[in-house]
């Protein structure tokens, strides 16, 4: 975990906090060091005592940013960390009580974030069950939720992002819904769908039916997305994701619903 992108994080959250009257629970998870380290008869008393220093260090610094982010924070932010391992399964447990997360996509080149298990996102949902707000690693948006997309299959995956991302999509700015052809149950009379469930909620959204799904249909989304300039994208957390990289792959943050 950088500073950089855990203040951004704790940014994004602070603005999501004031806008939508929330608090927000900063929560520190990181591997000690120690326990990553492979076992063998030379590892020392002394070697120990430097691995918990640095980790001492390292969770000083990051108090140190949460506690500089107070003076501009606005909401009610609390602090934890997790004393327990392994880490996804303690945060996971403390995000039951949470209405959305927010985290950061996980960055393979960045040596930095090596005490962060590379699948805490994926596993973290997997085992809540809560929706993420997923920021990536290449850039931040200034903004999240102003021109938001849904990516949408008639599912329970994405009904459930849908469901989750509602505030955000309430005041947002524009919403776009980009659709692939797919199965549509037959219903007699009046059938609800999408446009009428968001509309019941004051959403205005323009459609971007696309035809058939492609094959390619990760690539494809991360283009409409993109094209549609977008800072939010809602869409559902599957098992095996249907954007290429996994499901945090895309530009814009995310919004998933598992």
């Amino acid at each position: 975990m950088t500073p950089r992108r855990a203040a951004q994080r704790l940014e994004v959250a602070h603005q999501l906090g004031r806008r939508h009257g929330a608090a927000v629970a900063a929560l520190y998870a990181v591997t000690p060091s120690f326990v990553e380290l492979p076992f063998a008869p030379e590892i020392g008393p002394n070697i120990a005592a430097t691995l918990r220093k640095i980790d001492d260090e390292q969770v000083a610094g990051a108090r140190t940013m949460f506690e500089h982010s107070l003076a501009s924070a606005g909401v009610p932010v609390s602090w934890g960390e997790v004393r327990d391992d392994p880490v996804m399964s303690a945060f996971a447990q403390q995000a039951l009580y949470a209405d959305l997360l927010v985290l950061g996509q996980h960055d393979p080149l960045d040596t930095r974030s090596a005490h962060v298990p590379a699948d805490f996102v994926e596993t973290v949902m997997a085992i809540s069950g809560k929706p993420a707000l997923i920021l990536p690693y290449a850039t931040v948006p200034p903004a999240v939720g102003e021109t938001v997309v849904i990516a949408w299959k008639p599912t329970r995956e994405a009904a459930r992002a849908v469901a989750a991302a509602m505030p955000l999509l309430q005041g947002a700015r524009r919403v776009h819904v980009v659709s692939w052809a797919g199965e549509e149950a037959a219903i007699s009379g009046e059938r609800l769908d999408l446009d009428g469930y968001l509309k019941l909620r004051g959403v205005e959204a323009t459609w971007h039916r696309q035809g058939e799904e492609p094959e390619q249909l990760g690539e494809q989304l991360l283009s409409r997305a993109f094209d549609l300039e977008a800072d939010l994208l809602v869409m559902g957390c599957y098992g095996h994701s249907r954007a290429r990289n996994g499901c945090w792959a895309a530009p814009p943050g995310w919004c998933c619903g598992p």
